[in-house]
């Protein structure tokens, strides 16, 4: 088997082994700006005026896990919410951190669920069951009108829950996104008889869109994801930098990229910079997307490729080698491709070296 880490030498020559850190190698950078994640958790908590969470599933959204946790546990962030038993055990949670697994123990996750400090929120009678012989606390999620996760309202108030120690009665909200929709008030009244007959500790309903509805809807504890993370109009969390791979000069009436769609009006600096479409940098955000040089604003031109962009950098000192900061807003990126905001920033793939 092909060693990477090892390079073949010239014949008669000793072999050489040499490793370099993914970091090293790496043509693209992923930070988290955790200033600005700290600035939306404390403005969606001052939003509503309760506890307020967050979900850092799928690694935290694709921006690092440990760091978000590390960063909003230090600023008072109390609650924290992951998809599986895998993605927790991957945490190193600080002192007085509640980790909470969203998708219950499902069949051979006991073990992992007991061994675990996180806790489970339940979605089955049968999850339910099993876990009432533990004696462990848990939290339980109760399906109001989204069908996709939780007991149903019967379900809830038959008394399946007697007898277990739970600490907070989640559901979800499908169409929060939409204010006006009426299946928030009804899925918000149906949550409220449910709250009412079980008595938990706490309740939660609203994630990031169900915190714009208003204080009916948060309950005891809020559970924000994207916009702690540059979503719904927030501060921008996610710094994408890239290097310059080329710096090419075009004379005027030179194209660039596949098809020839950019034509130079003029003679032309331009960078070719190591991002792609294979990196989360859709096809569709070439068409107005800007990278940033020093204080200057540079327009991608021409077709986005598999791992690469053009940039015309005639204003700006570039030169190969260069790491340069792309511009990845969330809303414009999401109007610009019509995908959602999740799916960008989740969809920034794994060629990113991720900065401390």
């Amino acid at each position: 088997m092909n060693d990477p880490d090892s390079s073949s030498p010239p014949p008669g020559l000793p072999a050489r082994r040499v490793r370099v850190s993914r970091a090293g190698m790496a043509n693209l950078r992923l930070s988290l700006d955790t200033a600005a994640l700290v600035a939306n958790w404390r403005d969606l908590g001052a939003a509503c005026g309760v506890a307020t969470g967050a979900a850092i599933k799928a690694d935290g959204y694709g921006l690092g896990a440990q760091r978000i946790v590390d960063a909003l546990a230090a600023a008072g962030a109390g609650d924290f919410f992951v998809a599986s038993w895998a993605e927790a055990a991957a945490l190193t949670m600080p002192p007085g951190a509640r980790l909470a697994v969203l998708h219950g123990v499902q069949g051979g996750e006991t073990a992992a669920a007991l061994a675990s400090t996180a806790v489970p929120v339940l979605n089955t009678p049968a999850q339910v069951a099993a876990w009432r012989a533990t004696g462990r606390s848990c939290d339980v999620m109760v399906d109001t009108g989204i069908n996709r996760l939780g007991l149903t309202p019967a379900e809830a108030m038959s008394g399946l829950l007697d007898g277990i120690v739970l600490d907070t009665l989640h559901s979800h909200l499908a169409c929060a996104e939409t204010p006006a929709h009426p299946a928030n008030e009804r899925q918000l009244t149906i949550f409220r008889a449910v709250v009412a007959a079980v008595r938990p500790a706490r309740a939660s309903l609203a994630a990031s869109a169900g915190i714009a509805l208003g204080r009916d809807f948060a309950f005891d504890l809020t559970r924000p994801g994207i916009a702690l993370y540059g979503g719904r109009g927030s501060r921008p969390v996610a710094i994408i930098e890239a290097r310059v791979v080329q710096i090419r000069t075009i004379p005027a009436g030179g194209s660039v990229g596949y098809g020839a769609t950019w034509i130079a009006a003029r003679d032309s600096r331009i960078a070719i910079v190591n991002l792609g479409y294979a990196d989360g940098f859709a096809g569709a955000l070439g068409a107005d997307g800007i990278v940033v040089i020093g204080n200057v604003s540079c327009p991608v031109i021409g077709r986005v490729s598999m791992d690469l962009i053009a940039v015309d950098v005639t204003a700006a000192d570039a030169k190969e080698g260069d790491w340069v900061r792309v511009n990845f807003d969330l809303v414009h990126a999401a109007a610009a491709t019509g995908r959602s905001e999740y799916e960008l920033l989740t969809g920034l793939g794994h060629r990113y070296a991720m900065s401390p």
